[in-house]
């Protein structure tokens, strides 16, 4: 990555032409036979500021695409401002960043993604052909952040990159050289800037033959998109979480910035850019392994708000998007999150006390694996047989951390041919509560129930829900109406248990059980 601030200088490459020895056997006239390794030819760039006088300040890099130089990567320096290279015949990309040495004047980046060399060649990198890349936010008061641009050269069936991450908003870029061939040249810019209560990510790409010269984006408020992040507080969580946010397309630079919780981070982004990834990194216990959540592709349109909330129950086994339970030949492998969020993100390493999984092969217990919960390989005899997985973890935290949650699925399997999902769903409970995980005491509370799976889209036979309000000591029906469940949600301080029976259309079965599903308040 260059550097907007202070260039890079180093040593110039010299590539010298070299003669190979091909053979020894002498010609009747006593010559011998060699073969000359390819011809290289000189590039010499001359560097001049906004002012039209040479300069050393400016980091210029060489890149090779296709032909014998396709596989070089230089960066000639002269503190002169004139600065010569050899190089092997082929097509290059050029990008040189020129600065004043006061980094409050920013940066002039100049890219020629079509260099031929195919003779001795010249190029002047000149400041003063740049424009400025003009991309605002609507609120003034707005401070700036950080950029990123990138271009992306592809030729012959090879892609090379260039980029400037820059620290000032005072960025001017230009084209240099002849047009490559259409649609071969793609270019991403990103911008960040912060209110200190809101965000602004402002992205553009752009595809064609040249790189750009020069940016204006000056979107109003109703163009741009709205995504709300929001960062439950788990009981027993403390400290800040950390939220990343970045395009999903093309090489990019995002956003990070901490999030007390229970809180939201908002930001203001641009539809035009695609979808948006966020990272979610739950606040934990020192010395334990970093929980991230991810929302992957986030779709946005202009005056439209997308919220998605982290780390908040219901906790419990997610199958979004994956299968769950696999067998390969005569090897069963589960791996089934048992503690996804209420929205479903599944956690890369959420903290808990114990974890068990196990398999019964026609009643009789094949095995038991200990470790991350719902995770575990299995050798089974060859053969078709009933099967019963049973899966547990625990923790601690109180109501509303899900205590204790344990999912036991049965299905019939045989021997198979390669890797085949098996016949496994789970039962997502959805209700609206606070960032803390809890829901007004003494009050009918809406539960929406989802199921995943295999018994998703229709394939469910029958499908039962109960409620505990005793730690899971005694249980009370309620019924499914309308893809959800009515809780009378009993006296303040109390944590809710939530239990999901299901049998899909083939007769393979669920039971499912979240302990402290949530609390009330």
């Amino acid at each position: 990555m260059n550097s907007s601030s202070v260039p890079r200088r180093r040593v110039l490459r010299i590539l010298a032409v070299t003669v190979a020895l091909a053979g020894t056997a002498a010609s009747a006239g006593g010559t011998t036979a060699f073969a000359a390794e390819p011809a290289t030819y000189a590039l010499t760039i001359t560097h001049l500021d906004r002012g039209g006088h040479r300069t050393g300040n400016y980091a210029t890099n060489v890149t090779g695409i296709s032909g014998p130089g396709g596989g070089e990567a230089v960066h000639p320096y002269d503190a002169s401002g004139t600065t010569t290279v050899r190089l092997p015949k082929g097509r290059y990309l050029l990008d040189s960043s020129l600065t004043t040495g006061n980094g409050a004047d920013g940066t002039d980046w100049i890219v020629q993604p079509r260099l031929d060399l195919d003779r001795d060649t010249t190029l002047t990198v000149d400041a003063r052909t740049t424009a400025p890349v003009d991309v605002r936010p609507p609120d003034r008061s707005a401070g700036f952040l950080h950029s990123a641009m990138f271009v992306r050269v592809t030729h012959d069936g090879a892609t090379r990159d260039a980029n400037l991450i820059s620290a000032s908003p005072n960025l001017r870029v230009a084209h240099l050289g002849p047009d490559a061939e259409p649609g071969t040249v793609r270019q991403w810019f990103d911008a960040y800037w912060t209110t200190g209560t809101a965000g602004y990510a402002l992205g553009h790409t752009a595809t064609g033959n040249r790189a750009l010269t020069g940016l204006v984006r000056h979107p109003a408020a109703k163009d741009l998109a709205t995504v709300r992040i929001r960062g439950a507080a788990r009981p027993g969580t403390a400290e800040a979480a950390t939220v990343d946010l970045q395009p999903t397309a093309g090489p990019t630079v995002g956003v990070t910035r901490k999030l007390a919780v229970p809180g939201t981070a908002t930001y203001f982004v641009t539809p035009e850019r695609g979808t948006w990834d966020v990272t979610y990194t739950a606040p934990g216990a020192p010395g334990a392994p970093a929980n991230r959540y991810a929302a992957d592709s986030i779709a946005v349109r202009a005056g439209a708000t997308t919220t998605h909330t982290f780390d908040n129950a219901v906790f419990g086994p997610g199958l979004a998007g994956r299968p769950g339970v696999v067998r390969d030949g005569d090897r069963l492998t589960v791996d089934v999150p048992l503690l996804a969020d209420g929205e479903g993100h599944l956690p890369s390493a959420p903290p808990y006390a114990a974890a068990l999984t196990t398999l019964h092969r026609d009643g009789v217990l094949v095995g038991t694996r200990t470790g991350a919960p719902g995770r575990g390989e299995f050798t089974v005899p060859p053969g078709r047989a009933e099967y019963r997985v049973t899966s547990t973890v625990r923790r601690d935290g109180g109501p509303g951390a899900a205590t204790r949650v344990t999912a036991s699925w049965t299905f019939t399997s045989g021997t198979t041919g390669g890797p085949v999902p098996m016949p496994v769903s789970a039962v997502r409970f959805a209700p609206a509560l606070d960032p803390a995980g809890t829901a007004a005491a003494n009050a009918p509370l809406r539960v929406p129930v989802l199921v995943q799976g295999a018994a998703a889209d229709g394939r469910v036979r029958a499908l039962a829900v109960s409620v505990s309000v005793d730690g899971g000591a005694s249980w009370t029906r309620v019924p499914v109406e309308r893809g959800a469940v009515t809780v009378r949600n009993p006296r303040a301080g109390t944590g809710v248990c939530l239990r999901a029976e299901l049998t899909d259309t083939g007769g393979n079965t669920l039971t499912q059980t979240v302990i402290d599903a949530y609390r009330t308040r």
